[in-house]
């Protein structure tokens, strides 16, 4: 698989979890496509109706451990309110995340979920910006 993309979301390869990689033109664009591609873990996202918004505000002393702390707080909400996320609008200011979330209650038959995220990893966490401006957010998550 592809170590870079241009935009979007992809996996990585990890021994035994999943890597998820969000990939934009700004930060919060990669931290946005990040939850997209953790997502794509458990469900197809076109599965998921964005119906519902929910709003999730983060901070970290720096942009690694911010995007652990979004991410895992997308794992709380989903677990918590019984929900699948599909779009996401991320914001950040030095490290200070505020986004919104929409979604759906999970809908087992519809949604046919595949695995639980039990939680973002420091698992080759990095978040960096290319020399063409592109930035990159990746980390493991444990299934």
């Amino acid at each position: 698989m592809s170590t870079t993309a241009a935009r979007g979301w992809e996996h990585f390869h990890h021994v035994a979890d999943i890597g998820v990689r969000g990939n934009g033109n700004t930060l919060g664009e990669a931290f946005e496509q990040a939850a997209l591609a953790m997502t794509a873990v458990i469900v197809e996202p076109s599965r998921v109706a964005d119906t519902q918004a929910v709003e999730i505000v983060v901070s970290a002393e720096d942009r690694e451990i911010l995007l652990l702390e979004w991410l895992d707080a997308l794992i709380y909400e989903m677990a918590t309110r019984k929900m699948l996320f599909r779009r996401f609008r991320v914001e950040i200011e030095d490290c200070r995340l505020h986004a919104t979330a929409w979604g759906e209650p999970i809908d087992v038959d519809r949604h046919q979920p595949g695995v639980e995220i039990k939680g973002a990893t420091f698992t080759e966490l990095k978040v960096w910006q290319e020399s063409d401006d592109t930035w990159h957010a990746q980390c493991v998550v444990d299934v």
